[in-house]
């Protein structure tokens, strides 16, 4: 079954490429560019990655986007990221950028925008990982910062194909972004947004009404809400749901505690993806593993919440179309191979 699992054609959907810093890297460009560390050492580090909630995740996030300092740090950073998730049957990508972690710092939008988008663009060529750009906007911070932000973006069409919103969920609801949002969307960029984290349900309304997002990230607490998961399920708007994230940023106890199976049978459109990688304990591969194995996921199940990411993607209907037949019949074939290797089983 891992085999099946790693090998499936997949999409990820939720990814914060800065989260995709592990901590060898981060030693590495710290060196680099003679930045100091708060910590002694990688294993340090590595120990500190233990959070009680999102903000506690945040603060060593913060920290280690430090490092990140000109167009190549982003550059070697997205490569990393693409060639693990290559590893994992990842076909397509949709990845978030937080350029005001960067910029506030001094560092230019061009050098942070211009390194990811480069390793991207090179691994389509050499991968064969499609992808699509989303610029997150930190909540924490002002609408105003926000529509400043968007405004350094525009001039960059065709590079960014949505826009997002993350970082503290709690006191920052969507609504603080309406008028950016509407701003991103008369421009042609689609939208998606973080809600119902450790937010309440209202902030998954709110990000749909006033937002008018495609997607919700995470949104697993929208099942305290039973009309909004009817609601949810009956306009088939994709979670981009975090198996590993949640239990470390303990919105659940244990991952057997958590709610991806009950959605997925409720008939929403659930996806899997790895959030924040090098912090939370796996890229996507382990996400689908953990949750296979603590929540008893059929093969069947698996399936479908591959083909959701698919589904849920800003990729054409037709590219859509394409992998889900691609899916299918990886499936078949596994099926085919499998039976073919039990015992007293001829070939033909």
């Amino acid at each position: 079954m891992e085999e099946f699992i790693r090998g499936i054609p997949k999409a990820e959907l939720h990814l914060h490429i800065e989260g995709t810093l592990e901590p060898e890297m981060a030693f590495e460009l710290a060196r680099k560019h003679r930045v100091s560390m708060p910590y002694s050492s990688v294993e340090a580090l590595r120990h500190a990655y233990r959070f009680t909630d999102l903000q506690s995740f945040l603060d060593v996030y913060y920290q280690g986007a430090n490092v990140l300092r000109d167009e190549s740090d982003f550059h070697v950073l997205t490569t990393a990221y693409l060639r693990r998730a290559h590893a994992d049957g990842v076909v397509h990508a949709e990845i978030f950028f937080d350029p005001q972690t960067h910029t506030t710092r001094g560092v230019p939008f061009e050098a942070v925008i211009g390194g990811i988008h480069s390793a991207l663009a090179e691994g389509e060529r050499t991968l064969g990982i499609t992808h699509r750009l989303i610029l997150c906007f930190l909540r924490h911070l002002s609408a105003e910062d926000a529509m400043a932000t968007l405004e350094q973006a525009l001039p960059h069409p065709g590079t960014i194909a949505a826009v997002g919103l993350d970082s503290s969920e709690l006191g920052h609801p969507p609504a603080k972004f309406a008028a950016v949002f509407a701003r991103a969307r008369s421009a042609g960029l689609l939208a998606v947004a973080h809600a119902g984290e450790e937010g309440p349900p209202q902030y998954v309304r709110e990000a749909l009404d006033l937002l008018e997002v495609k997607r919700i990230d995470h949104g697993v607490r929208s099942e305290e809400d039973p009309a909004l998961l009817e609601r949810l399920a009956r306009e088939r708007v994709p979670l981009t749901v975090c198996p590993l994230s949640s239990v470390r940023l303990r919105v659940f106890d244990r991952m057997e505690d958590h709610n991806l199976r009950r959605l997925l049978q409720r008939g929403l459109c659930v996806t899997v993806n790895s959030d924040d990688p090098a912090y939370f304990g796996g890229y996507l591969a382990e996400n689908y593993l953990a949750a296979y194995r603590a929540l008893n996921l059929s093969r069947a199940e698996i399936v479908q919440l591959v083909s959701n990411s698919i589904e849920a993607s800003f990729l054409t209907q037709s590219e859509r179309e394409d992998w889900l037949r691609k899916i299918r019949r990886f499936d078949g074939d596994a099926t085919l191979a499998s039976r073919q290797a039990e015992p007293g089983t001829r070939s033909p």
